[in-house]
């Protein structure tokens, strides 16, 4: 399904910042994408402990009623995913790409449980390659749809330290 921007049903915290996506695309359950939420993201090559760490923050996250959103990337934003559904909860996962691909391919199983228990979202194009330049933009939904940012693991130089810049940038606490 289709959000633009003019939308009643666009997601409001998203609407209110000063780069909105003028159209979102999302599979799943559309409503989620308004839900109180936090955002869980950290490396791609994590600890088995911040593995651990992000799965059992996001369980007692969805348990609690919040939804869990990331970006589907390896390490903390998979196990980030697994950790919501797992407890029954939401999850959203921000993609890179067009709706028609899942980035990395290896997390086609997950991105069907998200879509099936949450919701899967771009602001690409159908066709629409992961590319260096989209992962940014992607971060910015990802902490413009949370109302807190968990890091679990970060290097110094890594998206997950962009996330938090947009995450300052829209009034987002980071943790």
């Amino acid at each position: 399904a289709g959000l633009p921007l003019t939308s009643p049903a666009y997601p409001p915290r998203l609407a209110r910042h000063a780069d909105p996506a003028p159209l979102l695309l999302v599979q799943g359950d559309a409503a989620a994408l308004a839900a109180p939420g936090i955002a869980i993201v950290g490396s791609r090559a994590p600890t088995r402990h911040g593995l651990a760490l992000a799965h059992e923050f996001a369980s007692e996250f969805a348990r609690a009623g919040l939804v869990v959103i990331s970006g589907l990337a390896r390490g903390i934003d998979a196990a980030a995913h697994a950790g919501a559904l797992d407890a029954g909860g939401r999850t959203i996962a921000v993609q890179a790409c067009g709706p028609d691909l899942v980035y990395p391919a290896a997390h086609r199983a997950l991105a069907s449980r998200i879509a099936g228990q949450g919701a899967l979202l771009t602001e690409f194009p159908p066709g629409t390659p992961p590319r260096p330049q989209h992962f940014p933009l992607r971060n910015r939904l990802i902490s413009g749809l949370a109302e807190a940012l968990l890091v679990i693991e970060a290097r110094e130089r890594s998206g997950t330290l962009v996330t938090t810049g947009h995450a300052a940038a829209q009034g987002v606490d980071v943790f």
